[in-house]
């Protein structure tokens, strides 16, 4: 028996791929149905109202479970849930699932794992084969110190739910994410002065290029990384323009070197004046703010966009092999430990154009690796040689992704996944042959 963590998309595509493959499991989530994130209604959840997918519904759905024709390109988060909750009633998750339970320990004994949850104020004890971890990546707020007292409002994007809050007040954004952006978008509209503090230099994008999701262009021809870079780059300054001509600051890095900013809102809203960017803040007193060029404003609230850090509270820090130096835990693929064959980590993985059906790769994966492990197979044998020979390599297809925290468990798409599939494969035609043989004996 195994235990998942988390009812969000990967810990649900996850919970999918042990039940094909006929592997017991229970699964915990803290809020009350499925959904994660993307139900907004769960007080654990970092949604806002005017949230929508960053990545176009073609490109992250699953495979096997694709959204309705009359979903929108860029879905609402409403719709997101309810495809979530659609997809475990489809499935059969739902009653695999404890809702209203949270993890408090997750610790390790001589013969498997000891898994304490509390529901309902009342704590019970399980034991477990192997451990899952899925619980998501963007529940625990980054929220840097500012160099200063804020007499104002202050509050991360992680709060953030409603425009509402912006209602007549001089509001500045700091960050210049994807979320930010949306934020700093929304705060147009019923703020009386928006302005984005931004440190660093960003790539943006369209949502659109000739009517079509952007990310849906690129796949037909496979381009060498840097001619890739080269010719996307120019097609994106021919497009949107250098974010220097926005009074935004360059980015020193190639394109596709860190995440893109997907919005063709906020360069409009900054040309039109109804955004100011700002720089680097340096100082703060009271309601003032100094930037690095020295320009001071008054602030009546502040929203920190400043990303999310890995946390797993339930777990020690070096059951995950996770170095105090490291950004992320050293796993093979982002989600096996180098040393144990019983504790998998699910979805703390980031790459542009991944999907959850890329997500949903890696969680059949590692329900082939348990079946098979079960089954003593060479392949499986095969694979954990692979783990523990290659747990810090990293996939990046050969990009320098720059050497930020959140950069720690990037991948480079094509990369990952094509691992993902000879991996797999392996394991699959192992499978194949076991039951040829079978059938052979029957």
């Amino acid at each position: 028996m195994y235990a998942i963590i988390g009812a969000g998309p990967m810990g649900l595509c996850t919970a999918r791929q042990l039940k094909k493959h006929g592997i017991d499991f229970v699964g915990f989530e803290l809020h009350s149905d499925v959904g994660g994130l993307w139900d907004i209604d769960n007080p654990h959840s970092s949604m806002y109202q005017s949230a929508h997918l960053i990545s176009s519904k073609g490109t992250t759905e699953f495979r096997e479970f694709p959204m309705h024709a009359e979903v929108a390109p860029y879905p609402h988060h409403s719709e997101m849930r309810r495809y979530f909750r659609d997809y475990a009633r489809q499935f059969r998750l739902y009653e695999h699932y404890q809702f209203d339970s949270r993890v408090l320990q997750v610790q390790r004994e001589q013969d498997g794992w000891k898994l304490i949850s509390e529901r309902n104020g009342e704590q019970r004890e399980w034991r477990f084969d192997g451990v899952l971890i899925a619980n998501g990546t963007l529940h625990t707020p980054n929220l840097p110190r500012l160099p200063g007292n804020f007499s104002g409002e202050l509050l991360h994007a992680n709060a953030y739910k409603s425009a509402d809050i912006f209602a007549g007040k001089r509001v500045l954004v700091v960050g210049c994410g994807n979320s930010a952006c949306d934020i700093a978008v929304d705060a147009v509209h019923r703020a009386a002065s928006v302005d984005l503090s931004v440190r660093r230099g960003y790539h943006f994008l369209p949502k659109f290029i000739l009517g079509k999701p952007t990310d849906t262009f690129g796949g037909a021809i496979k381009l060498p990384r840097r001619l890739k870079q080269l010719v996307d780059g120019l097609l994106v300054r021919a497009l949107v323009g250098k974010p220097s001509q926005y009074g935004l600051p360059d980015p020193d890095y190639r394109l596709y070197e860190s995440h893109p900013v997907m919005n063709s809102l906020v360069l409009h809203h900054i040309g039109h004046g109804d955004i100011r960017p700002r720089g680097d803040i340096t100082a703060v007193s009271g309601q003032s703010v100094t930037f690095a060029n020295g320009e001071q404003a008054e602030y009546d609230l502040i929203l920190m966009a400043t990303g999310y850090k890995l946390d797993y509270p339930f777990i020690a820090r070096d059951e995950l092999n996770w170095p105090q130096d490291a950004g992320a835990p050293q796993l093979y693929l982002n989600v096996f430990h180098p040393e144990h064959d019983d504790l998998f980590m699910l979805g703390m993985v980031e790459a542009s154009g991944l999907g959850w059906q890329g997500r949903d790769e890696q969680a059949e994966l590692v329900a082939l690796y348990i079946r098979q492990s079960r089954a003593g197979s060479p392949a499986a044998q095969a694979l954990r040689h692979t783990i523990r020979a290659q747990a810090s390599q990293r996939l990046d297809g050969g990009y320098r992704y720059l050497p930020l925290e959140r950069m720690a468990y990037y991948v480079h798409k094509d990369s990952y996944r094509r691992r993902i599939a000879e991996h797999s494969a392996a394991l699959r035609r192992e499978l194949a042959n076991d039951g040829a043989l079978a059938a052979q004996g029957a």
